[in-house]
């Protein structure tokens, strides 16, 4: 039997695959702007989120235009930063997973780009929301309540590394189903040194 060498286009196990080439065409910058327009959108809803579920330290009027903390020790900075935390997360995993299915499974490295930035300014934009949701009704009690009167002080993000987890969970999630499609396309490997053997017609 005479074992023929495998053609230039087969791929042994093992062996590095092809790099995917870069789609620039206009479906897939459109997909793109899309993806990330949409994790931004996002960002604006978990900002809101934020603003409603997380904890507010309570104050008290001092005098007019000041106000102290009721209880110096409070927990409620901590808290909030944890509620900011968790919906960095969930919002990552939710825009990784939406964006692979609709855009990044069939563009490839351009909608990937376009996730990543889409997750990074939705990561600012719930901080920007959060921060700034019920700050001009803040300013107007201190400004007018009497001493004494208590009110609830407005959000401030002390752990600006949370930032980072929207864009982490976003690039795992899409980067995991990436792999994993990949590896289903595979199929089951076959030992190391198997090839593919012709037999000679009379061999």
């Amino acid at each position: 039997m005479t074992v023929l060498p495998e053609p230039p286009e087969a791929i042994r196990p093992g062996a590095a695959r092809p790099v995917r080439a870069l789609d620039a065409r206009p479906a897939a910058v459109a997909a793109s702007l899309a993806v990330a327009g949409g994790t931004a959108l996002l960002g604006l809803l978990a900002g809101y989120a934020w603003s409603l579920l997380a904890p507010r330290a309570a104050l008290v009027m001092i005098s007019p235009g000041t106000a102290g903390l009721v209880q110096v020790e409070t927990s409620a900075f901590i808290a909030a930063d944890a509620v900011f935390c968790l919906l960095m997360v969930a919002g990552g995993v939710l825009s990784g997973a939406l964006g692979y299915l609709l855009a990044v499974r069939r563009y490839g490295p351009l909608a990937m780009a376009g996730l990543l930035a889409g997750a990074v300014a939705a990561a600012w934009l719930a901080r920007w929301v959060g921060e700034r949701s019920g700050r001009a009704t803040f300013h107007h009690l201190l400004a007018t309540l009497p001493a004494g009167a208590h009110l609830r002080d407005t959000l401030t993000l002390g752990a600006t590394g949370a930032l980072a987890f929207w864009p982490l969970a976003a690039g795992l999630t899409a980067g995991g189903l990436v792999a994993l499609a990949t590896e289903g396309r595979r199929g089951p490997a076959r030992p190391p040194g198997t090839g593919r053997n012709w037999q000679a017609p009379g061999g």
